[in-house]
């Protein structure tokens, strides 16, 4: 059975520069900005291996990590970056488009081809730099970024090994809800609504919202975490507590954007991972399951498919007794090379 939080009072911002995990201070962090494809510009934090020499010879592995849909690199991409940076890698976390630091407008737009397009540009920047081996680059995808990962490494062949971790199929999940609960005549009502928001933004009018923003007080986390399904309260407790809760995270998409996810099949092309290893990870207790149980199925050979026992779909994002990092390490050793 998934677990139930209750709701912090405390919504104080948390963390050195807003990072929302405890910061190892052997482990360096850099910041780096660079283009991707359609121009705009996505922001990540470079961490680097203790020790660390960029004027050696030596070339590192190199890791990208996505965060989930909403968030940032404050959060649960950077946790996972900055632990893989303990094992000897480069890793870096970004911020997707039209969210966090990076560019791109209208703000908190969903643009499922252009996170795509994010993750291949980070492999760009991370290929192009002298430390790092361009032959020994994986992905690391959590949540809806599980999805972007996926649809990203499947197209990209520069892209070595691939690990997701509670991943959602975002496309799926508008078109269908969980557990198929959205049937053809609801998605025609949202395309109609979104639609029709089209005419209006277009017209000059005011963005409306398919996800509201969070809410920013306690009192008002408190409410909605009432009033809220398990899977949303699920969310709140980290997203509204200051577990997760960082400023450049709003939580906010764009009514506009229904028709873009609804469009987005991130396994449309997983066969053409074959021959490179992946690793799908999901608690047990996850409400997400059949995501991952989805890709699990559809994907070629060589994969692995690793299930958490007492574990729900957060507490993948920063509970680092259940986030198997050690097994993480052991799998990009294999994949890319000691």
């Amino acid at each position: 059975m998934a677990k139930t939080y209750p709701v912090a009072s405390e919504l104080e911002f948390v963390g050195n520069d807003h990072r929302t995990f405890d910061i190892y201070p052997q482990i360096e962090m850099r910041k780096v900005r660079f283009r991707n494809r359609f121009g705009i510009e996505v922001v990540g934090d470079l961490y680097l291996p203790e020790g660390f020499d960029d004027t050696a010879e030596r070339r590192y592995p190199a890791l990208v990590a996505s965060h989930p849909h909403g968030g940032v690199k404050e959060q649960s991409n950077g946790l996972y970056a900055q632990e893989m940076a303990t094992y000897g890698y480069v890793a870096l976390a970004i911020d997707l488009s039209f969210g966090g630091e990076s560019g791109g407008s209208p703000r908190h737009a969903s643009s499922p081809e252009t996170y795509v397009e994010d993750i291949m540009s980070a492999v760009d920047w991370l290929g192009l730099q002298p430390f790092v081996d361009r032959e020994r680059i994986g992905l690391i995808g959590i949540c809806a970024s599980g999805g972007f990962a996926t649809a990203a490494a499947s197209l990209d062949p520069r892209v070595k090994a691939l690990a997701t971790f509670s991943m959602y199929d975002m496309g799926k999940c508008v078109r269908e809800g969980l557990n198929h609960a959205i049937g053809r005549d609801a998605r025609l009502a949202m395309l109609a609504q979104a639609s029709e928001q089209r005419w209006r933004e277009a017209a000059g009018g005011e963005t409306a919202w398919a996800v509201p923003a969070f809410p920013t007080t306690p009192e008002a986390t408190a409410a909605l975490y009432e009033q809220a399904d398990p899977v949303t309260r699920e969310f709140l407790t980290y997203y509204c507590t200051a577990r997760g809760r960082t400023p450049n995270c709003t939580g906010q998409i764009t009514l506009n954007s229904i028709a873009a996810l609804m469009g987005f099949f991130p396994f449309a092309n997983i066969d053409l991972l074959a021959g490179r290893p992946q690793l799908y990870v999901m608690g047990a207790d996850a409400h997400s399951r059949e995501f991952t149980e989805d890709a699990f199925a559809a994907a070629p050979e060589p994969k692995e498919l690793l299930v958490i026992d007492d574990c729900d779909h957060v507490d993948l994002y920063d509970n680092k007794e259940r986030i198997p990092f050690a097994k993480l390490a052991e799998f990009f050793g294999k994949a890319l090379g000691e």
